[in-house]
């Protein structure tokens, strides 16, 4: 059944570009497990700062009901074969494509991005539906083992969906972090309860209408709405494991509830993430992917550039290449692909990244490009910021902007890029420019982070799906994407089966007589390189 309009018609009325069908409005936010008469939120369009859409809100007994019902479907749904559950991502991946100018306008209009960083995210999730479609059948297929004895001890290993998984997305990529991490979890045999943010709930509820019409059995994927004080605590209690993307600070607390339960956490948290751009670098085509680095969804993006190190030999031949591409960038609110740069999030969002800029030119940073609020294009606008001189002592130096704001650092050397890149809690993710591709592999290997791009912006990385992406230190546990990213999702399972001549004509022989023999047949193991212990 093919999906009603999203948007108002312009043409009939062209002050409603940015008024949301009332209808689709409401058959998505029927889908909020939410009591008959709920309370509500009001959500706003950050391009404009007009109301959006009054969501319903959860309540703690709304979401234990929710699971109550998830796990229900989760027993049939884990009886399932897990080609029938592919053949669900695989339409998934057809769907988003097919539906991606409906599903463009609502990223835009509901959390204020550019249209070519809202492609970005239905371009994610058509690649990892297509990936663990096709690959997750064999990686959840059973495993045998050597076992302690060759031929004549079996060993299999099982993986089963650990139930029903909770999952607590945020705002700067609510399609992609409301449903990538979703489809693996669903594919393993488990079921979904997501808590998107409030202020980007159309787009996950329009996940759970698109997962129907790709055939996932109802109650596998639901969603529930409201402050994380209360539901998502509520989340955290009732699932089997929690996937949670967010700050650092509410990372720690997530895990402390999810630890007091044994439960398993995936956290993927903040990021000051650093850039190097060698003397060698090529640097038209650093400066070109700098930009994209950098200021990627207006910066709101966790993998995202904040510290540019370059080398002392090229800093201002490089400088001069990339501000000229910031300089021209256009900042903009159209429902098209003309405008490179969109807004804030909110209030809150705008005004930390107005104060992290401030902070730093009060204590003797210099603005290269940028630097200031654009409220003639709209409430939340501010202009990609390149700042040079940053001190220690300014917030931005080492604390998270999450804005279009970057620093300029130049180093004498790649131990020095290095250890300015370490110097910091964070280890998400890092880039590295060099003509030298073993010169770049071997600093890359050096950065404390968990992915590292050479000679690319982030989109090699984060899209290269078949290899696991996670953060170190103060970034987070576990890891998306690839073998590690469905298996987060299951519990293993080992099966040893024992075919003939068990243990006991050896234990028979006495404790003495048993270690001799054992002894004398874990030297044989290894003179002939057999498998096992």
């Amino acid at each position: 059944m093919a999906f009603e309009p999203l948007l108002a018609d312009p043409e009939s009325d062209p002050a409603a570009t940015w008024a949301l069908h009332p209808t689709r409005v409401r058959s998505l936010t029927r889908r909020v497990a939410a009591s008959e008469t709920p309370e509500t939120v009001t959500t706003t369009a950050p391009f404009t700062g007009a109301p959006l859409a009054v969501i319903p809100r959860s309540s703690v007994d709304d979401v234990v009901a929710a699971f109550a019902r998830a796990r229900v479907a989760q027993a049939v749904w884990a009886q399932r074969d897990v080609r029938d559950r592919a053949a669900v991502l695989m339409r998934v991946h057809d769907i988003v494509l097919e539906r991606q100018s409906e599903l463009l306008d609502l990223i835009q209009i509901e959390c204020g991005k550019a249209r070519g960083h809202a492609f970005e995210e239905v371009a994610d999730v058509a690649i990892n539906a297509r990936y663990y479609a096709r690959e997750g059948v064999k990686m959840l297929s059973p495993t045998s083992h050597p076992g302690i004895v060759p031929v004549l001890t079996k060993v299999r290993e099982l993986h089963h969906p650990v139930g029903v998984v909770g999952i607590i997305s945020p705002w700067n990529y609510p399609l992609t972090l409301a449903v990538s991490d979703a489809l693996p979890a669903l594919l393993a045999g488990n079921a979904v309860v997501v808590k998107p943010d409030s202020a980007t709930s159309l787009i996950a509820l329009w996940c759970a209408e698109m997962l129907d019409e790709a055939g996932l059995p109802e109650d596998l994927y639901q969603i529930v709405v409201g402050p994380g004080s209360v539901v998502g605590t509520a989340l955290i209690e009732n699932c089997d494991l929690i996937c949670f993307t967010g700050s650092t600070e509410t990372g720690r607390t997530v895990a402390k509830q999810a630890g007091a339960r044994l439960v398993d956490a995936s956290l993927e948290l903040g990021g000051k993430n650093a850039m190097y751009i060698a003397e060698d670098a090529d640097l038209p085509r650093a400066a070109e992917a700098a930009v994209r680095d950098c200021f990627s969804a207006a910066g709101q993006l966790c993998v995202s550039m904040e510290r540019m190190l370059l080398h002392e030999a090229i800093a201002d031949d490089f400088l001069d290449l990339f501000l000229d591409r910031v300089r021209r960038l256009r900042l903009g609110a159209g429902l098209d692909f003309n405008s490179d740069i969109g807004c804030l999030i909110s209030a809150d969002q705008l005004a930390r990244v107005s104060e992290h800029v401030r902070d730093a030119v009060a204590a003797g940073a210099t603005v290269l490009a940028g630097g200031k609020a654009r409220p003639d294009i709209g409430p939340l606008f501010y202009e990609p910021t390149v700042l040079e001189g940053v001190p220690v002592s300014a917030a931005c130096y080492k604390q998270e902007t999450f804005g279009p704001v970057v620093s300029v650092h130049r180093v004498a050397s790649d131990a020095e890029a290095v250890a300015m890149a370490n110097d910091t809690d964070y280890g998400l993710n890092g880039t590295v420019w060099t003509r030298d591709l073993r010169r770049g592999e071997v600093i890359a290997r050096q950065f404390h982070c968990g992915s590292v791009a050479v000679n690319e912006s982030f989109i090699i990385t984060w899209g290269s799906v078949a290899s696991p992406l996670g953060g170190r230190k103060a970034s987070g546990l576990g890891h998306r994407h690839g073998k590690q990213g469905l298996e987060r999702f299951t519990q293993s399972q080992t099966i040893a089966v024992q075919r003939v001549m068990g243990f006991g004509i050896l234990y028979a022989q006495g404790g003495e007589r048993f270690s001799s023999l054992f002894t004398m047949a874990l030297r044989a193991a290894r003179l002939a390189r057999v498998p096992w212990p």
